[in-house]
């Protein structure tokens, strides 16, 4: 009986790898077993980056909205203290938004919290 190796299956796993490796410098794009790793490492990457993002956000929204309070008077910790005794619930990517869009809006909340 022939040996049966099963050459459309390995080219199409071997191709789907080379897809995804698609652009990548060097090797790392046409050689399989580096583009193999290089693949595994970039999935590593997305996985780790999409949880990232989320915490870069969040900085950066705190970054606009303190730089906002600051020119009105106060401090971001000041400001958010002072929401969540008034019971303001604005979260920090629309208080984000109202400080660099709209600086008059952003001023009443702070009035509103402080007041």
């Amino acid at each position: 009986m022939p040996r049966a190796k099963n050459a459309v299956a390995s080219r199409a796993r071997r191709k789907k790898v080379l897809k995804r490796a698609k652009g990548f410098w060097g090797a790392r794009g046409n050689v399989i077993t580096i583009a193999k790793h290089a693949v595994d490492k970039a999935a590593q990457y997305q996985y780790r980056d999409r949880r990232v993002k989320k915490r870069n956000f969040r900085a950066l929204w705190i970054t606009r909205i303190n730089a906002a309070a600051r020119l009105n008077g106060t401090t971001y910790s000041k400001l958010i203290a002072a929401m969540q005794a008034k019971n303001i619930e604005i979260n920090r990517k629309s208080l984000a938004e109202l400080a660099v869009k709209n600086p008059e809006a952003f001023t009443a909340v702070v009035k509103a919290a402080l007041a």
